[in-house]
């Protein structure tokens, strides 16, 4: 599977969208070829955080995850929007699919507000998430992308674990 690379040009806010763009692709690509079993298969039973448990609780973690950075800036802006529920799918594909919903979420957020402030150095005005940190909207968004980059790494080191578990 090969992706088609076509640069955003609308400055930050583009090379954000292509990098979280690219977060996503690379994670579909480590999910790929994941059966049922596997996806649901507790990897990790010692762990107290229920998100890390398997690679179906930690893909349920970050579409949900995705999803509320979004609401949490959409909040900031004044929109009335409600927290996505989480929800707990049982196949790559429907993953994939909503990790597509997911982004395109995203990008809806920069469509609708094409000049919006992406750095904000008072921190008086800076979104007070709902766990507890304070971001602008360019540390959110690359939060965002780290947070995909870290839990493809946790889910690749799952992946060898099922390969040794088998």
């Amino acid at each position: 599977m090969t992706r088609e690379i076509k640069y955003r040009t609308n400055g930050a806010v583009g090379a954000l969208l292509d990098e979280y763009e690219k977060a996503i692709y690379e994670l579909t690509l480590t999910i790929d070829g994941l059966d049922e079993k596997g996806l649901v298969f507790v990897v990790d039973s010692e762990t107290k955080d229920e998100d890390c448990k398997s690679i179906q609780t930690l893909l349920t973690h970050i579409v949900q995850s995705g999803f509320t950075y979004v609401v949490e800036i959409r909040k900031w802006l004044g929109e009335e929007i409600n927290y996505r529920d989480k929800v707990t799918l049982n196949s790559v594909q429907e993953y994939k699919s909503e990790l597509s919903d997911m982004f395109n979420f995203t990008e809806s957020l920069f469509i609708d507000h094409p000049d919006i402030n992406l750095t904000e150095l008072d921190f008086s005005k800076k979104i007070k998430v709902k766990w507890g940190q304070t971001f602008d909207i360019e540390q959110l968004m690359q939060h965002a992308i780290v947070h995909i980059l870290r839990h493809r790494r946790q889910i690749e080191k799952f992946k060898l674990k099922l390969i040794t578990s088998s």
